[in-house]
């Protein structure tokens, strides 16, 4: 957070510092002797979907799918407290340089997450229960069922792992438990909830519950009461209680056995937005604070950049003599090279050009202290570069 109050108080300081200096007089007036003066949107509701009556829930996506094997069935006395201690050390926190989620064993050496848990990395950071931390790497993907498999380099043979069960029979009504790292940081908490329906979204069968799912759950197991899984958290609706999406599990067992997505499975599907997939770490989190306001700041300063343009036109096309030597991303920029103007200014139009003269190094100097700021917040060097430009304000000769 103090680097995001010191990124805006530096932005707002500088560009409020020159933002209010003096408007040009145009070049015309020049000729008589006057005085110069950087949650979420709520995802819109779904469009309509199928619900799978109650005779028959199981939608058409799991329709042709033979059913998987059977689930190591838990004894039917297990209390709730039993069951979560059971499987609770079978759930891990997923890391990435960038973000956090959630994953779970499905056997000592793999685990199963969501693809947009672990983005574009090979490598993941997997942190237990007990706070010990290994590495894995993606085996797998299925986008279309955003759905990821990992291999963990170290393995433990008494590592506890979670049984696969299966969507085709669930029932509307019966109880569910999610276990994950809600916030990226509340390490397996327990929420418990109901089915609450079935959608047959793209060709995926998506298992709706009711029970409370935050950003850093993607990737979590949704269990039933014998804590078998039958789904993968995937995707809810900020700012809507009690909608939370689990892909089936059913899904994963290609995944698991390498072959990936099933031909025409839709990929991308808008229906059900993805709920904030992963959390990012306190660090990351700053870093992406302070680089929306070093954003803010910067367009601010490319749109006062945007308005030099003009004045510099009419310049050069009133009071201008001569050649401008050089290709710049904007023409004013030939100020700060001492070969790039060759001709002479109009003597009735020398007040007019220091001005546009001040009015031009005000922005590099803001630029320079907002840019400042923003390296010592440890934004990224490319992210600052792509900002400059993208509000063609990357200039190396200001530098000079």
């Amino acid at each position: 957070m103090a680097g995001l109050i010191g990124v805006a108080a530096v932005a707002i300081a500088a560009t409020v510092w020159w933002m209010s200096s003096r408007q040009p007089a145009s070049p015309s007036a020049m000729a008589a002797p006057a005085t110069m003066s950087t949650a979420v949107q709520p995802a819109p509701a779904p469009a309509s979907t199928r619900t799978a009556p109650l005779a028959d829930p199981v939608p058409d996506s799991l329709a042709a799918t033979p059913p998987p094997p059977e689930a190591p069935a838990a004894a039917t006395t297990d209390s709730l407290e039993d069951l979560v201690t059971r499987v609770m050390p079978a759930v891990v926190t997923i890391q990435t340089p960038t973000s956090r989620g959630s994953g779970f064993f499905v056997a000592p050496d793999t685990l199963i997450t969501n693809v947009h848990v672990v983005g574009t990395e090979s490598t993941v950071t997997i942190r237990r229960p007990n706070g010990t931390t290994t590495t894995a790497r993606v085996q797998a993907t299925s986008p279309a069922f955003d759905i990821a498999v990992l291999k963990v380099f170290e393995v433990v043979s008494s590592q506890t792992i979670i049984p696969l069960g299966t969507a085709a029979s669930v029932r509307i009504g019966e109880e569910v438990i999610a276990i994950g790292t809600p916030l990226g940081f509340l390490q397996n908490t327990v929420s418990r909830g109901i089915v609450s329906g079935l959608r047959d979204v793209g060709g995926a069968t998506l298992v709706q519950t009711d029970a409370a799912i935050n950003p850093g759950n993607s990737g979590g197991p949704l269990l039933n009461r014998s804590g078998a899984v039958i789904g993968i958290i995937k995707s809810g609706y900020v700012g809507s209680d009690g909608l939370a999406f689990a892909v089936a599990i059913d899904h994963a067992r290609a995944v698991l056995a390498g072959r990936g997505d099933p031909s025409g499975a839709a990929t991308g599907s808008t229906e059900y937005q993805a709920l904030s997939p992963a959390v990012a770490a306190p660090a990351d989190q700053r870093r992406i604070d302070t680089t929306r306001a070093y954003e803010e700041a910067i367009g601010q300063l490319g749109r006062r950049a945007d308005d030099l343009d003009g004045q510099w036109k009419s310049f050069v096309a009133q009071c201008y003599q001569g050649q401008i030597a050089g290709t710049f991303d904007r023409p004013w920029f030939a100020l700060w090279d001492s070969r790039a103007m060759q001709g002479v200014v109009a003597s009735s139009c020398t007040p007019y050009f220091e001005d546009l003269r001040r009015r031009a190094t005000d922005i590099q100097r803001a630029l320079s202290a907002i840019d400042e700021v923003a390296r010592a917040a440890d934004i990224y060097p490319g992210t600052r570069r792509d900002v400059l430009r993208k509000n063609r304000l990357d200039y190396a000769g200001w530098t000079k």
